[in-house]
């Protein structure tokens, strides 16, 4: 459990980030003059719409990826409501081209999500994704069965579906598994990570790491599971732990990892190192209870899921990932990330192992006439009710809305009355221009087949103007793993 002994002035701006169901009264009147506004009225005549991103039988991680239909969709982590967010509203000062502030030794990371199940509705393909832009692939996700053992999540999708240039060879490592690990080979500098958990299998992190026995099969079969699929870590994705003991075990959990993961790299990679990531909340009710400190040891970057600040759940429409509080516009900016980082540093995590959330899909609110205001009912969606891929946005009609105070974005049609939050490259780009400011390692991106092509890529956009990447190179050799075409020379 964290010890809560800071300032009065941090623990008067400590707020969530992660969005609740909320009783409060709705309020109208939250316009902001002194609000900087660019907009931008689009043309188009014609909506991406797409299907559900999930397969039949594999459940989402979180509210932005589908749920098969005999699964429950969860609309949202739970969080406690605000009751403060007095967190800076100040910009960061550089505009257009790089941004100040030091990037890490070894480059700034370019994260980026990849769901095995996006290859069915979503039809998103591993020859999909713009791997020469990315550092690390967080492949999501692998399951956690009753013992703690680290499992394939869908082993067609994994390693049995046959792509062009595949063959049926027995003992051949196929489908995205296969294709990872060829693209590893053309680009060295990308480094594929297993993500373990998301949102639906998160409750079953909880009895396995509550035993010594439940964590030493945890850890020693995601690296064996790893080390099977050619992959250059492990990322661990519960939401979250609820109690001073979870939290406590987390921290157990980790070290388990982090043992076994260098116990491997002692016996079959000398000198390489296989990193430990964590997808980590910006919401108090879920951070506060982490022992920050204890976990830090152990991870080698702490992905900020900054994001989901608003949706379905609220009675009012707002921003969901902006930067900043306003208080001029409260029920818009009801959670920042600025306040969260405030949090997390203060808990003396280097700003260089942060990694900033942002989301590829956007959050739509119907018959309301704006940001900040009560609406009724969410919509269609690309992935979901109420959630659209960012390659589906904006709107036909929609004029795109970006306030540089709270350094967000949304999308508004005064004539279907519906407004949609989300990034476009002008937002993103902003946020960059912050991460930099801050230090921040890189960026984080969920999800791969949200994204757009060519210049409207937020993950290009991204890249391009964090400059310098992570360099560090994968790794090819794995001699102990069951699939021939992985072992490498």
């Amino acid at each position: 459990m964290i010890k809560t002994t800071l300032l009065l002035p941090l623990l008067l701006s400590i707020v969530g980030a992660v969005p609740m169901m909320n009783s409060s009264p709705s309020q109208a009147g939250c316009s902001n003059p002194d609000t900087v506004i660019v907009s931008t009225v689009v043309t188009r005549t014609t909506q991406r719409g797409g299907n559900a991103s999930s397969p039949p039988t594999v459940p989402s991680n979180r509210p932005v990826s589908s749920s098969p239909p005999t699964i429950p969709s969860k609309p949202t982590p739970v969080a406690s409501s605000p009751a403060s967010n007095t967190g800076s509203s100040s910009p960061p000062t550089s505009s257009g081209g790089s941004s100040g502030g030091t990037s890490p030794a070894s480059g700034f990371r370019n994260v980026l999500y990849f769901t095995n199940w996006g290859v069915y509705g979503a039809n998103y393909q591993p020859s999909d994704l713009p791997a020469d832009k990315v550092t690390h692939l967080l492949y999501s996700f692998a399951d956690i069965s009753s013992d703690g053992t680290v499992i394939s999540s869908d082993p067609y999708s994994d390693t049995q579906k046959l792509y062009p240039g595949d063959t049926s060879t027995a003992g051949n490592a196929n489908g995205c598994v296969g294709q990872m690990y060829a693209l590893k080979k053309k680009n060295r500098k990308l480094k594929v990570v297993l993500s373990i958990g998301g949102w639906t299998w998160s409750p079953k992190f909880v009895p396995v790491a509550a035993t010594a026995a439940g964590r030493q099969t945890f850890a020693s079969s995601a690296v064996k599971l790893m080390a099977d699929w050619g992959f250059d870590g492990i990322d661990i994705d519960w939401e979250y732990p609820a109690s001073s003991t979870e939290a406590a075990n987390f921290v157990a959990l980790l070290k388990a990892c982090r043992e076994a993961l260098d116990a491997y790299a002692a016996k079959s990679a000398p000198g390489y190192h296989f990193v430990l990531t964590i997808a980590c909340p910006a919401g108090p009710s879920h951070y506060q209870q982490m022992d920050l400190r204890g976990m830090d040891a152990y991870v080698d970057a702490w992905h900020l899921m900054a994001y989901d600040y608003a949706g379905s759940w609220d009675t009012t429409t707002g921003h969901q990932a902006n930067v900043f509080f306003n208080p001029s516009t409260p029920l818009a900016t009801k959670f920042s990330t600025e306040v969260a980082l405030t949090y997390y540093l203060a808990q003396g995590i280097r700003a260089s192992k942060i990694v900033l959330g942002m989301p590829l899909y956007g959050r739509s609110f119907l018959n309301t006439d704006g940001i900040g205001l009560p609406y009724s009912g969410v919509g269609a969606g690309s992935i979901e009710k109420g959630v659209w891929h960012y390659n589906a946005l904006p709107r036909a009609g929609a004029k795109e809305i970006f306030d540089e105070k709270v350094g967000a974005l949304y999308s508004y049609d005064s004539s279907s009355r519906e407004l949609v939050s989300y990034d476009n490259v002008q937002s993103a780009n902003y946020k960059t221009d912050y991460m930099k400011s801050k230090s921040l390692g890189g960026a984080v991106f969920w999800e791969a087949a949200g994204d757009k092509k060519g210049d409207g890529s937020l993950v290009a956009a991204v890249a391009g103007r964090m400059g310098s990447l992570d360099s560090t190179q994968n790794l090819l050799s794995y001699p102990g793993s069951q699939y021939a075409n992985i072992r490498g020379a």
